[in-house]
């Protein structure tokens, strides 16, 4: 079954299948490049780990500090001690941890120089939100004073999108492509849950051709060959934000024909 969106399909932006989609196209999309940029550039995949604050996971039937003592003691402890019913009962409560994140990204590398010649983000929702969001923004601004070009590819409704000037359209995706040679002007595609994914060209060295990347062939053939249509359930709801706009309803309409 082929993706039934005719862009993004917003069942994939659920936490359960966005950190495999989120892989996954990033490897398909290195992989693309490859024989279009060879022999003079190499196209690298690399992980980016951080750590961020607010997670509230808990683990289970593992306590932190754990006292052992033999049985004989416990017995001589259990009969020579009696043991107060405490006032206060405690509840149960999570404490927040710090949680690694792991996210793929891809540079494409000058092989005479080795440098970094474009570097392709695949924003996930911790560079869209509290202390993710800060360290990835504070990456991002390291790029945007570099020689480095950045391809910022957002698939996601959800969040706050990440900062640019001059534009206040709203869109549920977005990509942004920031030449090195042009900054602090980008081209800054805007498109919609009922839109193609549009194509981009890939910024280069000067004087190179630059491919096209087809981002939307990508989605629909990883939709395929990975059996989303196996798993997801069209009975549901997206995930949010999902309000009741004319986008809403086409896309409710669309789903119920399924």
């Amino acid at each position: 079954m082929p993706n039934p969106f005719p862009g993004m399909n917003p069942y994939l932006e659920q936490p359960e299948y966005w950190s495999d989609f989120h892989n996954q196209l990033v490897a398909a999309l290195a992989r693309a490049l490859i024989p279009k940029l060879l022999p003079k550039y190499r196209v690298v995949t690399d992980k980016w780990v951080y750590k961020i604050a607010g997670s509230t996971k808990i683990a289970i039937g593992r306590p932190d500090v754990t006292v052992q003592q033999s049985r004989d003691a416990s017995a001589a402890m259990a009969t020579a001690v009696a043991v107060s019913e405490p006032l206060v009962q405690p509840i149960k409560v999570a404490v927040p941890l710090r949680e690694e994140v792991r996210q793929s990204y891809i540079e494409v590398k000058d092989v005479a120089t080795k440098e970094v010649v474009t570097a392709i983000e695949v924003i996930s929702p911790a560079n869209k939100r509290g202390e993710g969001r800060q360290k990835y923004e504070a990456k991002r601004q390291q790029i945007f004073e570099s020689m480095t070009h950045l391809v910022e590819i957002d698939l996601l409704r959800d969040g706050e999108p990440l900062p640019v000037s001059n534009s206040s359209n709203p869109s549920h995706y977005r990509i942004l492509v920031s030449r090195s040679n042009t900054r602090p002007t980008a081209d800054l595609y805007l498109f919609n849950l009922c839109d193609r994914i549009p194509s981009f060209p890939l910024p280069l060295l000067p004087g190179d051709t630059e491919p096209m990347v087809e981002l939307q062939t990508l989605v629909d053939q990883l939709y395929e060959e990975l059996g989303y249509e196996s798993f997801i359930d069209y009975s549901t709801s997206p995930p949010l934000p999902w309000s009741e706009d004319d986008v809403a309803s086409w896309a409710r309409d669309r789903r119920e024909n399924l």
